[in-house]
């Protein structure tokens, strides 16, 4: 069973810091595009960023994320990271991470596996 589980969300002030995981079971990761995707209330699910597979590892940003955010793999956990640094208000919301063979980009209809979603409020 294909399955990805995401963690590290919290609450967190303005100017701090959060890590994000994105742990996959009953597949490797490295052969996936992996996204990272939220949703915040009310709102369209946008894209944050994304990890090509092993192969090509190009990434890419949500130009509202450029410079704070930065997302990485690590092989041998089986694990995508996205490291949360400067975090604003805007950046509340519910994150999800997602994976895909073929599909490289931030239209979210186009991957296939989706984890349940971890929150992050940043607030004062």
């Amino acid at each position: 069973q294909l399955q990805l589980v995401e963690s590290g969300g919290g609450s967190v002030q303005p100017g701090g810091s959060l890590r994000l995981s994105c742990a996959a079971s009953g597949f490797t990761l490295d052969r996936y595009t992996i996204g990272w995707f939220r949703q915040a209330p009310g709102k369209e699910r946008e894209g944050v960023s994304c990890i090509s597979s092993n192969a090509g590892s190009s990434t890419y940003y949500a130009d509202s994320v450029k410079g704070r955010f930065t997302i990485s793999r690590d092989n041998a956990k089986n694990t995508v990271y996205l490291q949360m640094n400067s975090l604003k208000p805007e950046d509340t919301a519910v994150y999800y991470c997602a994976a895909d063979e073929v599909f490289w980009g931030f239209v979210h209809r186009e991957y296939d596996y989706w984890g349940q979603g971890t929150q992050v409020m940043v607030s004062s």
